[in-house]
């Protein structure tokens, strides 16, 4: 008879057990089991708020076990001016998809700002030129710093530009990425002369309105649109995502939430244009980079398997280190 209780793991206990480079690996293997129909279609749902909103994104994953991980996610954009709390906030139940035991109880924090990054590592790997240099972050927040640490652990960067419309968010950015990093990391005012320096660009804003335009973006840029992740958001015009090569995480997602969404309610392209799914590349059923001269968008709304992976990862190194902090639900 199972009678191990549920560990709790609180932030900072995910970051203890959660390095940016096992994240990336699990995330990689994660699309690689869904492009080859290893894995159940992961589901997600939203609902808004007055000045936010929630959404519950759920999956099962056959790894050593079969794991569900069920995520639900709180974000409000305005937390820090209005309450001195994050934009993102939420929880994480692991389980046991044989037998539905709750295995774990997660801040998803943590795990939600590795898991987005690996993903941009994972399509920066198969879609990104092998020579990229220069990277831009648009969005200097906790996810643009990750988004950052994640790259370099693919691309060889030799240095980057920071840009935020917050002039001092930006600069206190560079300076801890720089030493971070051991790369110059600048902070710009112009961000189009930043993209146009650059070989990769990062989206992961807040933004309402498509500010990444085509005539800005040089030849072979891989371009990442991480902030549109629910129907209001957009970073990219409808031109940009015209004019690129296109993968996105989920097909689903993107056309009804991803800047892909807006790109179709434009009339700008269909869901017939896009290229492929992040996995179908992963797992090699269609071809990722061909030329050197290609702009590939990849738009990230994220894929719940993503949770899945990251929290298991987790779970299985707290269960090897004997952490004890746990709750008997049953009792």
């Amino acid at each position: 008879m199972i009678t191990a209780g549920t560990l709790v793991l609180r932030r900072r206990d995910v970051q203890h057990f959660l390095s940016l480079v096992d994240c990336i690996e699990a995330v990689e293997h994660a699309f690689r089991l869904h492009g080859e129909g290893k894995t159940l279609a992961p589901v997600m749902m939203g609902i808004h708020s007055s000045e936010g909103g929630f959404h519950i994104k759920a999956g099962i994953l056959p790894l050593a076990r079969s794991y569900f991980a069920a995520k639900m996610n709180a974000n409000f954009p305005n937390n820090r001016q209005r309450c001195n709390l994050p934009t993102i906030q939420g929880v994480i139940v692991l389980c046991d998809a044989q037998n539905g035991r709750p295995l774990a109880v997660l801040d998803s924090i943590e795990i939600t700002a590795s898991r987005t990054a690996a993903a941009t590592a994972v399509a920066a790997k198969y879609l990104a030129r092998n020579d990229s240099r220069m990277a831009t972050i648009c969005g200097c927040g906790e996810q643009g710093r990750v988004q950052l640490q994640a790259l370099a652990q693919i691309l060889k960067l030799q240095g980057a530009f920071a840009y935020d419309i917050v002039d001092e968010r930006a600069r206190e950015f560079a300076q801890e990425s720089s030493a971070k990093l051991g790369i110059p990391v600048q902070a710009t005012k112009d961000l189009n002369h930043a993209i146009e320096q650059s070989d990769v660009c990062v989206t992961c804003t807040s933004s309402r309105q498509g500010f990444l335009n085509r005539q800005h973006i040089r030849p072979g840029t891989f371009i990442a649109a991480v902030g549109a992740d629910n129907p209001e958001k957009q970073e990219l015009t409808p031109e940009l995502m015209a004019s690129a090569k296109i993968v996105v995480d989920i097909l689903e997602q993107c056309a009804s939430s991803g800047d892909l969404h807006h790109a179709i309610r434009a009339g700008a392209v269909s869901r017939s244009d896009v290229h492929a799914e992040l996995s179908e590349v992963v797992a090699g059923k269609k071809p990722g980079r061909t030329s050197q001269e290609e702009t590939i968008i990849f738009d990230s709304t994220g894929m719940a398997l993503q949770d899945v992976a990251a929290a298991a990862l987790v779970y299985e190194k707290a269960e090897q280190a004997g952490f004890e902090r746990t709750l008997e639900f049953a009792a």
